[in-house]
């Protein structure tokens, strides 16, 4: 696999679902307001930018009740994103299958990986793109709800950027209590 950056492609992988879950449940306890939501082009283009090469992005969606969130897909595809909408049974999670079935063909072909999740259930095939070595793997998510099996994966080559503050996919501050390091630390926020 060729290193030159102009030679590779970085897969965007979103599960929007847990991403939706983490922020309405954890983080405001409750549904998320439009403005509260993150923006994805923001998303897209951070991942542009994180590496300096192009992005393939795929945003990965629950269609199992058989429709879709037209407006929603929509808006996807009108900033680049490919929507995968995947279906099954009511007690298969679809998401999760269509993004690990995702990982590893991509480990098996070659690009760098930023994923968009906090779960877990990705820590062996996000581990498998890690310790082949040939490739940047990234986290996209809140650092305090990232999964211990996945946080792990830092000391070994896995890349975690925060959501509100790496990626700055947010319009408004969220109310998130979490560990700030001293560099990154304004007192006017609390004034």
């Amino acid at each position: 696999m060729s290193t030159d950056a102009g030679d590779r492609t970085t897969y965007l992988l979103v599960d929007g679902e847990n991403i939706d879950a983490t922020l309405g449940s954890s983080i405001l306890g409750g549904r998320p307001t439009p403005e509260q939501r993150p923006r994805w082009e923001r998303v897209l283009g951070f991942a542009q930018q994180a590496w300096g090469q192009p992005v393939k992005a795929l945003f990965f969606l629950n269609a199992s009740n058989g429709s879709l969130p037209m407006s929603f897909v929509q808006a996807l595809l009108a900033i680049g994103f490919t929507p995968i909408p995947l279906s099954g049974e009511s007690y298969e999670k679809v998401v999760d299958v269509g993004i690990k079935r995702t990982l590893e063909a991509i480990a098996a072909r070659g690009g760098d990986v930023l994923l968009a999740s906090h779960d877990g259930d990705f820590a062996p095939e996000v581990e498998t793109l890690v310790d082949a070595g040939d490739r940047r793997v990234g986290l996209l998510a809140f650092r305090e709800f990232t999964s211990t099996a996945l946080a792990g994966l830092s000391s070994r080559g896995l890349q975690v950027f925060d959501l509100e503050s790496d990626v700055a996919a947010f319009n408004v501050q969220l109310p998130r209590l979490r560990i700030i390091p001293l560099e990154e630390f304004d007192p006017l926020r609390y004034l």
